[in-house]
């Protein structure tokens, strides 16, 4: 008999997904560090690669889509090379880059890590130079985001998926409009937001880290109790039907009314970096509920998800394959 997880997986395949939110170009600069620099004492460096990955609501768009899932970016881009690289990155994996508005008044956001390192030393970050945009967009580019998100849903998708870092895109008029919507044809909907979950009224699952949760409601998360009764309280605020709470080595937890349940960690593995783990979450996670998994499943596959992303160093995407070799292995 399949494994309920697996058949799980295979409803995913194919459920179209929308990502709203901020894409952003995480670039890797890598270099050997050749002496001292007479200008300063700073390191020179040999620039020996450079690498553009797809971060922030890009990396959501990515994991949809090396998932199994009909993958659509919707966003603000800049006319530069950090767009071009990003459209480039998402096409490779199937999704589709239409939604990507080009805005020639800023720059797409950027965030450039620069990592050196030798033969005998081991590589490590020393800067990062961050590149964003702190005006807001104009009107007719929010109303063209807009116009984009409901013509998608008019077309038929599956889920919608508002990926909030804190940039220019979600703003209070975008995502009040796109939630009403959404609640009117009957989308699914889920906010990942980093700084400001609570204006999210309307939404049907929020997916939060620990952390972000305990911010929001400016107060210390001590014990599961805690985390809880502070996830039924944004259950009650937001009018959701669901939280998904992520707590790093502790696995998840799942709020929703009345109802609140531990989803453990099964896969112990080393972890090497959690960047971007919170976005395959999400997108393992909405695909799962678009496929008509009740949350406790669609969590449990989203920890699995996540448990391989963590083992990947940067920020990373978990393909089909390797979640399905997981589940057999654990589930």
């Amino acid at each position: 008999m399949e494994n309920e997880l697996k058949k799980l997986l295979r409803d995913m395949q194919g459920k179209r997904i929308l990502i709203l939110g901020d894409v952003i170009a995480d670039i890797y600069l890598f270099g050997s560090i050749a002496r001292i620099s007479r200008e300063a004492p700073v390191l020179v460096l040999e620039q020996a690669e450079e690498r553009v990955v797809a971060g922030g609501a890009a990396n959501v768009v990515n994991n949809v889509a090396t998932l199994g899932g009909s993958a659509e970016a919707c966003g603000i881009v800049g006319d530069d090379k950090a767009a071009e690289g990003l459209r480039n990155i998402l096409s490779k994996n199937g999704a589709g880059v239409e939604g990507l508005l080009t805005d020639k008044t800023r720059p797409t956001i950027a965030k450039t890590r620069i990592i050196a390192g030798g033969r005998e030393t081991v590589s490590q970050q020393i800067v990062r130079v961050d590149r964003e945009s702190r005006e807001p967009m104009t009107e007719a580019l929010s109303d063209a985001l807009v116009k984009y998100v409901e013509s998608r849903i008019e077309e038929g998708i599956d889920g919608l998926v508002l990926s909030d870092y804190g940039g220019a895109v979600v703003t209070d008029d975008v995502q009040k409009k796109i939630l009403a919507l959404c609640r009117e044809k009957g989308v699914l909907t889920i906010v990942d937001s980093r700084y400001s979950v609570k204006r999210f009224v309307g939404v049907d699952y929020v997916k939060q880290n620990d952390s972000e949760l305990s911010a929001a409601f400016g107060r210390e998360l001590k014990d599961e109790k805690d985390i809880r009764e502070t996830g039924a309280e944004l259950l009650t605020l937001l009018d959701a039907k669901g939280i998904l709470v992520t707590r790093g080595d502790k696995g998840m937890t799942v709020i929703e009314e009345g109802v609140a349940e531990d989803i453990p960690v099964r896969d112990k593995s080393e972890v090497f970096d959690v960047s971007g783990a919170g976005d395959t979450c999400v997108a393992a996670f909405i695909l799962a509920k678009a496929a008509g998994a009740d949350s406790v499943r669609a969590a449990e596959l989203a920890n699995f998800a996540s448990g391989i992303a963590v083992r990947k160093k940067g920020t990373a995407t978990v393909s089909a394959e390797e979640l399905s070799a997981v589940i057999e292995k654990f589930a």
